[in-house]
């Protein structure tokens, strides 16, 4: 047993000095008595790091949770209403066509068309035929092509459940009579209203491709459409290129007349001036003398290149040594006389190694190889003498040219000077002769082109019959209305747990209060009364009555405190039940406890326990009985009950004078506990009162029923009477009605040694 207790006094510890023990049935009922508490061995709690927590995940799951059952109805309601909504709603099928817009049609005559190339480029160019695809002015011609203004097929209405119940609310105007023109344009405006309002454009992402599609009630309507849709513009697109091409056209023959004029009139003074001036042009408008000077100067420029050539090779000729020059080498002549001396002077080597040197055979050899370099020599000196030849010719040629360039250019200053006017003249002819043949080129071609027709617009798949409405989709609709009934559910359960002004759980009493929770009394099981629940030792209330009692234990430094009123801020909180309650459990435990219902104006203790209420507290405050004459006993041992007695006049004044202070102080000597039911504290000055004349006091809070600023100001009220407030019990906590997260079940833990009920008495005597 782990026990630490004192023995400084006849009861324990000396000066109500707490004990560690390890349970409570090793404390000594007298322990309490004295004032004592025991101080249970303490372990290591999990602390907060102060962090911010952020997203509050549980206090939102705690909300969906509450209100679940809102958040599924308003998700059924949304299916209900989705599905009325699909059966009112006209069934809509859509046709579509694909169609390609390139940048530039097929070039079948290799001729551009009208409009510029840069105008085709580019996304404006495909953000321009998007917009003019969804054009009122195509629409008008679809409509007048397929002729839909009369069609009642098509100008059929579509109902929708806005317009089923618009129709349903507002009553038929009665129109205005028209003429049969005006009902025309106005038939005529709603048709081309109603195909703008039911064709869309959908172009598709990084190709030239366009999808257009058709929504109407009938199918076939929806194919015919679309497809008259598509032809309606290409036909538009070829109008506006055969359009722009007569303008161009037109404008273009004016043009070639006026060039036309001018250009004779050009070339007739460009051949007189010529005539004048002796000027004679052959092809690309050269003179004789240009031409003259030109070939002189590339004769010139050859006969320099011989030159140069004749004269490098003569110089390495004239300081070559033997036959290093490649002209010598090449030469037939030497090649042969070369030849011929390396085989002899091979035959006089072979030939020497048996005869001697002066052997008459020996001594021909020798001469033979002497006369053959004596002719090498002269082969050498003849090519030099030919290369040397060729050089000078090329040096007097060239001079010659030069000569001859120099004569030329004087011919050609003198004829460039007549030419300056005969130039003017010639660039104003070939100018206009430009002009002319460029424009004459471009109207052909316009011509052409314009008759040809080419379109840069073709369609790639027409439209089929549609067999399947595309609205309404039910399965859409249904998953629509789930989404939109879930977040309109959870956002409207949001929205009333935000109005909702009461406290729900112990932290919304900690935070809006101040005051700690000493404890959490939950609403009994269903199908049971409170007061089963209170006989039953394992219920869940009565455990939390257990723990109520443990937390007044630690609730002050001495204990659980002489003198306690129980007051709530309005009626029907709990707070009687927690008064007979808390006076059972703390005399379970060897306490001598006294109960006083000090609400004198609805006394409701006596009816709890069962108890007559002829005479009791008001008797005593009236001057008329001694406090011993009006207690009674309840059945439980150690519980002592005073109850109200005849409700008084005047119970404020009965309670401000000084019968009750010495009730008090009487009954503090001779009880360990006392325990005060008062009254409500909203709108009556009884429980500020009972709280100046007792120790402590403890608000009760009803979750779910008891408004923050109700509770607020009954806590200020007992502020401004200096009473000392303990702490908070939260009474008829609910913890499926609360949310996630808060799960008391006391009573599902089974007692395998004992429970705190089970605690002894001890013995008095």
């Amino acid at each position: 047993m782990n026990q630490h207790l004192p023995q400084s006094g006849p009861y324990g510890p000396a000066d109500n000095q707490p004990v560690v023990v390890s349970n409570a049935r090793d404390v000594p009922a007298e322990y309490y008595r004295r004032g004592g508490y025991p101080q249970y061995p303490v372990f290591p709690t999990e602390q907060d790091d102060g962090k911010d927590q952020g997203l509050d995940i549980y206090a939102i799951l705690r909300i969906v949770s509450k209100y679940r059952w809102l958040i599924a109805g308003a998700v059924l309601s949304a299916m209900i209403l989705a599905t009325i909504i699909t059966f009112l709603t006209t069934p809509i099928y859509r046709a579509s066509i694909t169609m390609q817009i390139d940048r530039e049609g097929m070039n079948v005559v290799k001729v551009e068309g009208v409009q510029p190339e840069e105008a085709n480029s580019g996304a404006d160019y495909y953000q321009t035929q998007y917009e003019l695809l969804a054009s009122r002015t195509l629409a008008e011609r679809v409509v007048s092509t397929l002729g839909l203004s009369d069609n009642t097929a098509f100008n059929v209405s579509q109902q929708s459940f806005l317009g089923w119940v618009k129709g349903m609310i507002l009553p038929k105007s009665d129109a205005p009579e028209l003429s049969a023109e005006e009902a025309a344009k106005l038939q005529r405006d709603g048709s081309v209203n109603r195909l703008m309002a039911s064709v869309s454009v959908a172009p598709v992402r990084n190709s030239r491709i366009v999808k257009i599609s058709f929504d109407h009630p009938d199918p076939s309507i929806a194919r015919e459409v679309v497809n008259g849709y598509g032809e309606v513009f290409i036909a538009n697109n070829l109008d506006r290129r055969f359009d722009a091409t007569s303008y161009a056209r037109k404008f273009l023959e004016e043009r070639l007349a006026q060039l036309k004029v001018k250009l004779e009139e050009t070339e007739k003074q460009l051949v007189k001036y010529a005539e004048d001036q002796g000027i004679i042009n052959l092809q690309d408008n050269k003179s004789l003398s240009s031409i003259d000077l030109e070939s002189i100067n590339q004769k010139l420029a050859e006969a320099r290149a011989v030159r140069i050539k004749a004269e490098l090779l003569n110089s390495s000729a004239q300081n070559a040594q033997g036959l290093g020059l490649k002209e010598f080498l090449d030469s037939d002549g030497i090649k042969d006389n070369r030849k011929l001396r390396t085989e002899l002077a091979a035959e006089y080597q072979q030939k020497l190694a048996v005869f001697k040197p002066a052997f008459p055979d020996m001594i021909k050899l020798r001469n033979q190889i002497a006369e053959l370099d004596r002719q090498l020599v002269t082969e050498v000196e003849a090519i030099k003498r030919s290369i040397e030849s060729e050089y000078l010719a090329a040096k007097e040629q060239e001079e010659e040219l030069l000569a001859a360039l120099e004569a030329s250019k004087g011919n050609v200053v003198d004829q460039r000077n007549k030419s300056i006017q005969y130039n003017i003249l010639q660039r104003e002819v070939d100018t206009n002769r430009e002009l002319y043949n460029g424009l004459l080129q471009r109207y052909k071609e316009i011509g052409v082109a314009g008759g040809v027709g080419t379109n840069n617009i073709s369609i790639v798949d027409t439209a089929s019959l549609p067999t399947k409405p595309r609205t309404p989709n039910m399965p859409l609709n249904l998953a629509l209305a789930i989404v939109c009934g879930l977040l309109s559910g959870i956002v409207l359960a949001f929205v009333l747990d935000y109005l909702d002004d009461t406290f729900k759980i112990p932290e919304d009493v900690e935070t809006e209060l101040g005051l700690s929770v000493l404890g959490v009394i939950p609403k009994p099981k269903p199908g049971f009364e409170l007061d089963e629940e209170l006989q039953d030792g394992r219920s869940g209330v009565s455990e939390a009555i257990r723990s109520l009692r443990t937390g007044l234990q630690f609730a002050t430094s001495d204990g659980v405190p002489r003198t306690i009123l129980i007051t709530s801020s309005k009626p029907s909180e709990g707070k009687t039940t927690t008064s007979i309650s808390l006076g059972r459990s703390l005399s379970q435990i060897g306490l001598q406890v006294l109960l006083i219902d000090g609400d004198l104006r609805n006394a409701s203790v006596h009816r709890r326990m069962g108890l007559p209420n002829e005479v009791g507290l008001s008797n005593f405050l009236t001057g008329a009985n001694n406090p011993a004459d009006l207690v009674q006993t309840a059945g439980v041992p150690n519980l002592v009950v005073l109850t109200s007695g005849p409700l008084p006049p005047n119970p404020a004044e009965l309670l401000t004078g000084p019968k009750f202070l010495s009730l008090m102080s009487l009954a503090a000597e001779s009880f360990d506990v006392v325990i005060i039911d008062g009254p409500p504290i909203m709108g009556l000055a009884d429980s500020p009162l009972l709280s100046m004349a007792t120790q402590t006091t403890m608000l009760v809070v009803a979750a779910n029923e008891t408004r923050r600023k109700t509770a607020k100001v009954a806590l200020r009220r007992l502020k401004q009477a200096r009473a000392n407030i303990i702490g908070v019990v939260l009474s008829k906590f609910d913890a499926k009605e609360s949310g996630y997260g808060y799960g008391y079940g006391y009573g599902d833990y089974e007692y395998h040694s004992y429970g705190a009920a089970e605690l002894p008495a001890p013995d008095r005597s």
